[in-house]
């Protein structure tokens, strides 16, 4: 723990994929050679206030007395510690634009949001200043930050990560994973956060049940249906007749259990949080006890289903966005069409990027049945190797 507290980021320095710098030098834990790694402000490393990048939250928070758990990993490999990085504030948002702390730049578009709520750690992975960024995924968390920067991202299943000392947003969704610039660097960070994580059957599946979203830009589609074509999948077709109705359980389940956790602010603090947390809250306020526990009740019969189809493709693919990153001030709150459905059955899911033919890559999404990282991981890897071999 330090003698005093790291140096905070100035939003107005232009050096907004951090929130708190740390300086690995100064780690005894930390080896000259080990991995550069940003974690999430909403992650507890000893002796750092974590923010959630919140002002509410930065008030009132003291040094955190240990580090998060899934640390552990990290800390007995010396991991090279560079800060906490930004997020969208309390992990709450999809853009990865923050009102307190300034917004992440993002490298490929600055004109363009960095994807949330990971935005920090997904920057500093994408322009080079870190190997692997650790944060969280709710509702999409990793994964849209991957897609908008161009990097992969890692959700793993639910409940494989501890989450002690990780700020929570929706309990029954939250998860921490990975990003990384390349599968191999994703699959080292997730190496950290749990051995098991990469320790099974590294075969790429040879079938892929290709899932069509609605709305999907086509160059996005035809960009995901060319990287597998290239890779040598065989692909099937696949409907999912609960997919919307799990992708609304999903967003019910996110913005219930997201007031729920986040009570005290939302009741005494208001004034200090950011407008687009205001209207969620306030749209949150309309979700009673009664259909929040009908989303919750959706989750087992949504899970059956979609393992069914996993057993028998392997491996499930859609975009991870259905549109391209947008434009800053030209944003939504609603949360990724993509994603949510997937948080809510719990599998682990990967985000890749593949060429669209355009200035930013589309990213196609993989989904495996529970604790099968390695098969998506395998599966990523097959699909990065065709993309490279194709210039």
């Amino acid at each position: 723990m330090p003698d005093e507290l790291p140096e905070r980021a100035d939003p107005r320095s232009g050096a907004a994929t951090w929130i708190t710098r740390l300086d690995p030098d100064a780690d005894p834990q930390a080896r000259a050679d080990g991995v550069r790694l940003a974690v999430k402000d909403c992650i507890d490393v000893a002796g750092v206030p974590t923010t959630a990048g919140s002002l509410a939250v930065a008030a009132r928070a003291a040094p955190a007395a240990a580090d998060a758990a899934c640390l552990a990993g990290v800390r007995e490999a010396g991991a090279r510690l560079l800060g906490k990085s930004n997020l969208h504030e309390l992990c709450f948002g999809v853009s990865g634009v923050n009102p307190h702390y300034g917004t992440p730049v993002n490298p490929l578009d600055p004109r363009r949001v960095p994807g949330g709520s990971s935005s920090g750690s997904a920057v500093a992975v994408a322009t080079g200043e870190a190997d692997i960024g650790l944060g969280t995924d709710t509702t999409g968390s990793i994964r849209t930050p991957a897609a908008c920067c161009g990097i992969t991202g890692l959700r793993t299943t639910w409940g494989a990560v501890p989450l002690a000392g990780v700020r929570p947003l929706a309990p029954s969704l939250d998860t921490v994973g990975v990003l990384a610039a390349t599968v191999a660097d994703l699959a080292a960070g997730a190496t950290l956060l749990d051995p098991r994580l990469t320790d099974g059957d590294l075969t790429p599946s040879p079938t892929v049940g290709r899932f069509r979203l609605p709305d999907t830009d086509p160059t996005i589609d035809a960009a995901i249906d060319s990287a597998l074509v290239d890779a040598g999948f065989l692909v099937d077709e696949v409907q999912l007749p609960g997919w919307e109705s799990a992708h609304a359980a999903a967003v019910t389940v996110l913005f219930g259990e997201a007031l729920l956790v986040n009570d005290d602010l939302w009741r005494n603090h208001p004034g200090e949080l950011g407008d687009d947390l205001v209207e969620r809250f306030t749209f949150a306020q309309t979700i009673g006890p009664a259909e929040l526990g009908e989303a919750r009740a959706l989750r087992e019969a949504w899970r059956t289903e979609l393992a069914d189809v996993l057993g028998s493709v392997g491996v499930l693919v859609l975009p991870t966005m259905a549109q391209y990153p947008a434009r800053i001030g030209h944003h939504g709150v609603a949360p990724n069409s993509a994603a949510p459905a997937v948080s809510l059955s719990g599998h682990p899911a990967l985000a890749l990027p593949v060429p669209s033919g355009g200035l930013m890559p589309a990213s196609i999404q993989l989904v495996a049945p529970d604790h099968h990282e390695p098969r998506l991981l395998a599966t990523a890897a097959a699909i990065e190797a065709a993309i490279a071999a194709g210039g």
